[in-house]
């Protein structure tokens, strides 16, 4: 009855995220330090325990790796009454999370709190709280249980229980936290609730003179002498040393690169350095900011205005008067004539045409704005197919393209790295043929491994092993090239199905079963996919898209498109190192 119950889904994410910024009720009632033997016998001092992993391991002789397998009431509490476990709970209710002290400076500590439903409480036998960075494999999870011998009644509905703390959260991340009430049904769907929480900055916590990567320039002055400009910005305290700067302009089409060294260790509040190849008449967009990993830059602008060249001999009052109504005189009869000739222009086209007229009134009609459909209840859904044959790293671009996606780009993204309860209750296949079915778009990433599926000559690392994708992904593949070879000879809509290909590899990794598909290199197309995804034109007559931080240029501006580029560098380097490694003669090998 309960084998199913082993792989239930665990990490969903909620309709709506939710910022950590509520508190944990101070009345909440907090785990006690007790054994499983404790509960299980019902002692009054274990109304309420955290139960260790050691001690699972003891009565049921495994540990799930990432220890959050919801274990059935039965495996710990029922072997001797199974009637204690066979009741529905309802989810838990009014879940926060609150920030708690952490003597770490890079990481946050959480607790979870909520209340339990009144719904099925007199069998509630316990929680189990998990928590998962966004984007990531890695989850933290704590099993809590009620005494055998304890009935909760509707009144302990208002109670608030709440979790041990989950320390080591990386700070300025975001995390999904799923509260469970056990014991869990075999077929129910609201025994858990599940939401987004952010943690804290690092400026938010330490403040912002502690943190290297949040500090930046905040009083930045320009001057210019001539054809020299000087640019005069505040240094950060002495407690963060920080000794290098950069600044970076854009004016043009160049870019000016300067690196700032401080040419001393005195403690100074301001430093001035000189820019030096700037155009005159070249208005430039800079950006200041010290030479760490992920620093927040400060953007200014320079007007580099053209230098003056004074006469040696200043001309008279009168002599300058003169000549200015001169230049005047001229310039008025020019402008008249010049007026003049273009109404006689003019109207000889009106004449030939009278469709001007009507065009220039439309003229304005044709600048409106670009908004989303408005008919989508519910952010569109995409499902993100790809191979785990390259590597390690090319899993690891993946993972962070798909919390890019879901971050930046107003879409719901599903991964089976995020899912791997469901897959081991599914199977592989099955779970790819249903989100297939269910997800509104399904995004291929291609790559070398993915085209040399079917190669029984070629040599996979075997070391990477994520929920058989590996062992599947020629399958998947097969299935999407035949949905969409199906839709082409039907004449329906393909938008569903999309290839795409980092720009470390080439189009033709895309397998020939998708070369009908839209297909697209990330992150030069992040804008193309956006708008395939919600439907809407790049460009319309007098208007435009413009979405924040998808474009080429712009996309490492947030900490997950900078995650994203400096996974796609460190997956290129990797596989290019194998593809040089297999394409060196082996020298040593003598054949036969």
């Amino acid at each position: 009855m309960w084998g199913s119950a082993l792989t239930l889904y665990l990490l969903l994410v909620a309709s709506q995220p939710l910022w950590a910024q509520t508190e944990v009720p101070v009345s909440a009632v907090a785990p006690q330090n007790c054994s499983l033997e404790c509960i299980r016998q019902g002692r009054p001092e274990c109304e309420y325990c955290r139960v260790t992993g050691d001690d699972i391991k003891k009565k049921v002789g495994l540990v799930s790796h990432h220890g959050c397998i919801p274990w059935p009431c039965l495996e710990l509490l029922g072997d001797e009454d199974p009637s204690i476990c066979e009741h529905y709970v309802q989810a838990p209710d009014d879940v926060k999370v609150e920030f708690v002290h952490e003597s770490n400076p890079k990481s946050d500590t959480v607790i979870v709190s909520w209340k339990p439903s009144h719904y099925g409480i007199a069998f509630l036998r316990g929680f189990q709280v998990s928590v998962q960075a966004l984007g990531g494999t890695a989850v933290a999870c704590q099993l809590l249980l009620f005494s055998r011998n304890i009935s909760l009644s509707a009144a302990h509905a208002q109670t608030f229980y709440k979790s041990d703390p989950f320390p080591g959260l990386s700070l300025g991340s975001q995390y999904a936290v799923t509260v469970m009430a056990l014991p869990v049904p075999e077929q129910w769907d609201k025994f858990y609730q599940s939401f987004y929480f952010n943690t804290r900055s690092c400026a938010e916590k330490n403040g912002l003179e502690q943190c290297k990567q949040d500090w930046y320039p905040q009083h930045i002055k320009v001057q210019q002498d001539d054809s020299v400009v000087i640019v005069t910005f505040n240094l950060a305290p002495p407690i963060m040393g920080i000794r290098r700067y950069f600044c970076l302009c854009r004016g043009d089409g160049e870019v000016k690169y300067t690196d700032i060294i401080l040419d001393s260790l005195e403690n100074k509040t301001h430093h001035s350095f000189q820019l030096s190849d700037l155009h005159e008449g070249t208005n430039y967009t800079c950006e200041i900011a010290a030479k760490e990993v992920d620093a927040v830059r400060k953007r200014f602008k320079i007007s580099v205005q053209k230098a003056e060249i004074l006469p040696s001999t200043p001309p008279s009052l009168a002599v300058v008067l003169a000549v200015c109504l001169a230049v005047v005189a001229v310039f008025g009869v020019l402008l008249a004539a010049l007026m003049c000739w273009r109404s006689k222009v003019y109207r000889k086209k009106l004449d030939a045409n009278p469709e001007i007229d009507t065009l220039y009134e439309e003229q304005d009609t044709l600048k409106e704005p670009v908004v989303l459909p408005g008919n989508r209840a519910t952010p569109p859904r995409l499902l993100i197919c790809y191979s785990g044959y390259d590597g390690a790293a090319h899993v690891k671009a993946v993972m962070k393209l798909g919390a890019f996606i879901q971050q930046h780009m107003a879409t719901r993204v599903c991964l089976d790295l995020w899912d791997y309860l469901s897959i081991a209750e599914e199977g592989v296949v099955a779970w790819y043929c249903r989100q297939i079915r269910e997800n509104d778009f399904v995004l291929v990433i291609c790559s070398p491994g993915l085209r040399q599926r079917y190669d029984p000559e070629v040599t996979h690392d075997d070391s990477v092993d994520l929920m058989s994708n590996a062992c599947s992904c020629g399958a998947i593949v097969q299935l999407i090239g035949e949905e969409v070879g199906r839709a082409k000879a039907r004449g329906e809509d393909m938008s569903k199905y999309m290839a795409a290909v980092f720009k470390y590899c080439e189009e033709t990794d895309i397998p020939t079963e998708l070369r009908l598909a839209a297909h697209y290199t990330v992150p030069r197309d992040l804008p193309l996919l956006f708008s395939h995804l919600h439907g809407v034109a790049l460009h319309k007559p007098g208007s435009y898209l413009k979405i924040n931080n998808i474009t080429e240029k712009s996309y490492t501006g947030v900490p997950t498109g900078a995650a994203l580029q400096l996974a796609i560098q460190e997956a290129g380097t990797a596989l290019n190192g194998e593809q040089q490694q297999m394409e060196e003669p082996n020298y040593d090998r003598v054949d036969a």
